[in-house]
């Protein structure tokens, strides 16, 4: 694994890159709001497409890397995303992208889709609302994704349950927002996702 800085509008962000030699795609991931790279969810889903050829991008936000624990405000982190896909597109070449995150990084990959021209996208615990607070929905943010969503959320999560609606699957698994009850499960969702999303997988 390479890690490295990269320069995006709002900072510099730290990108952990695994890259085949000839590889079927790419899938870049990002971390939660508090959290980093080193999620078990964000683990697993790497390391099944890892097995499947993919190259792997597990990207830190520049807040994250100023050391920062707060999230900066949707457009700062939006840019930044867009900036890192643009630069892993120069660097690795043409092929097909799937965006995708845990929690917060899932809010990101679904808002940047379209910019960041994502084939697919993979959502790890998507919050659907604040804890408590159903009124106050992102569902919005999955429904103007227009290519391919997985959802895999836990059974129990406090952020509440997506839909699943035309290309959008939601596969739920035991436990709650950690996704950590299960990791096995979590691996097979996506690994069948990705096979069936990305014929060359």
């Amino acid at each position: 694994m390479e890690v490295y800085e990269t320069e995006t509008p709002p900072g510099p962000a730290r990108v952990h890159l695994d890259a085949p030699e000839e590889p079927t795609g790419l899938l870049m991931l990002g971390h939660g709001a508090g959290g980093g790279v080193g999620a078990p969810d964000l683990t697993i889903a790497a390391e099944v497409a890892k097995a499947a050829g993919m190259s792997v991008a597990l990207v830190e936000q520049p807040y994250r890397v100023a050391g920062r624990k707060a999230p900066a405000p949707p457009a700062q982190v939006d840019a930044a995303w867009i900036a890192v896909a643009a630069h892993l597109r120069e660097r690795l070449g043409d092929m097909p992208l799937v965006t995708g995150g845990r929690s917060f990084g899932a809010r990101v990959a679904c808002r940047t889709a379209a910019e960041t021209g994502a084939v697919a996208v993979l959502c790890l615990a998507f919050p659907e609302h604040p804890p408590g607070k159903p009124e106050k929905s992102r569902q919005g943010e999955l429904d103007a994704v227009e290519v391919p969503v997985l959802v895999v959320q836990g059974e129990s999560d406090p952020f509440g349950m997506p839909t699943a609606s035309g290309q959008r699957e939601v596969v739920t698994v035991k436990g709650n927002h950690s996704l950590k009850s299960d990791l096995d499960a979590v691996g097979e969702a996506v690994a069948a996702w990705l096979a069936r999303t990305l014929p060359g997988v």
